[in-house]
């Protein structure tokens, strides 16, 4: 089997095109999250903690270096209110995926707790029929008689 034809194989699965349409949807939803984070959760937090916007919140280790007003060197700081920041958006994210999968799994266990659908006398007396015969033929093949 050609590369080509292996990865053409590979690529037109279904579960590469669903994993490509859940990229596409998680992209679009850690949008939504972080909006929802930064627009919506973050401020009421920071009022409820003496009005702190987290994503200030740092920890300076070396001060920016000015010269008349122009900056020598940046300064180095660790921003762990960005992190604090991330944090709840992962917290969202996981809790919202947490309930999707949630809800499949339910879905599924629905699913497999309905009764089989009746089965057809008719259909299983052909198909016995029908492997039966297959058998027969099987047997008087030239293929399966000892010399």
């Amino acid at each position: 089997m050609s590369l080509f034809s292996e990865f053409k194989k590979f690529a037109v699965k279904g579960n590469v095109i669903d994993l490509a349409v859940g990229v596409v949807i998680g992209a679009a939803f850690s949008g939504v999250t972080n909006s929802l984070v930064k627009d919506v959760i973050m401020p009421p937090l920071g009022l409820l903690v003496s009005n702190v916007d987290f994503t200030k919140l740092k920890i300076v280790l070396r001060e920016a270096v000015e010269v008349n007003g122009e900056v020598i060197t940046e300064p180095v700081a660790i921003s762990y209110g960005n992190f604090i920041q991330a944090l709840f958006n992962f917290l969202i994210i996981a809790f919202a995926i947490f309930l999707l999968v949630r809800t499949i799994n339910r879905m599924r266990e629905k699913e497999a707790a309905k009764p089989a659908p009746p089965i057809n006398k008719q259909e299983v007396l052909l198909a016995e029929i029908r492997d039966l015969l297959k058998n027969k033929d099987d047997a008087a093949s030239p293929e399966n008689k000892v010399v």
